[in-house]
């Protein structure tokens, strides 16, 4: 029987993704609503594979990921969540993550992709593939009168892509799941590297320079 651990802080999901998934004969799944008390059931039994929802109160899918891997390293762990993932992406797959399954998955879909996790197949939305391990955002250009060899980090990129989109640092913060304070050392930093002085001349600059484009900025 392959065990499953599902971590939903709504209760009708939890239940309606336990119902579908529990029609395969060889699938068993327990249902926990907080991620306090998953951290307690992993520590105590052995799970063949969990599925964690990302947006949860207190502790998200992202920190409940890092604190099970130093109970269980070979965890084998699926985000399962119905908001957007692509902002988080990078920093999930280093928490050590085996893959994401939106809820909007049909049943043969999430099915298929806990049997996959199983294999060791990692399950990746293929419109995700092309930010696989990059690390960094680079730009130059030939104009004196402009920066050039301009580098940005993927965190610095992220921060930036986000405040181009309308967040304040708060939100910036909760979206990437860091602190206000790292954001605003970040921003600072952005602001030095792009030698600017304010989040909207960052913006445009960023855009000129190639380090933001149109496809990052949700409308």
């Amino acid at each position: 029987m392959i065990e499953i651990l599902l971590v939903d802080d709504h209760p009708s999901v939890g239940e309606g993704t336990k119902n579908l998934i529990e029609k395969e004969a060889d699938m068993k799944v327990t249902v926990i609503y907080s991620s306090e008390e998953a951290l307690k059931l992993v520590s105590a039994r052995q799970f063949d594979i969990m599925l964690f929802d990302l947006n949860m109160p207190n502790m998200n899918g992202l920190e409940l990921t890092r604190k099970v891997k130093v109970i269980n390293s070979d965890a084998i762990i699926v985000i399962y969540t119905g908001f957007d993932i692509a902002p988080n992406f990078n920093i999930l797959v280093e928490a050590g993550v085996s893959g994401f399954i939106s809820k909007a998955s049909s049943r043969d879909q999430l099915i298929m992709a806990i049997r996959c996790a199983l294999r060791g197949d990692a399950i990746i939305p293929s419109f995700l593939l092309r930010q696989l391990r990059r690390t960094e955002i680079f730009s130059t250009t030939n104009n004196k009168d402009q920066v050039e060899g301009v580098t940005i980090s993927e965190k610095e990129h992220n921060i930036l892509r986000e405040a181009a989109n309308g967040l304040n640092n708060r939100q910036i913060a909760d979206m990437l799941f860091m602190s206000q304070r790292t954001v605003e050392y970040n921003l600072s930093r952005i602001f030095e590297k792009l030698r600017v002085r304010s989040r909207a001349e960052a913006i445009k600059e960023g855009k000129r320079l190639g380090l933001l484009d149109d496809e990052e900025i949700r409308s």
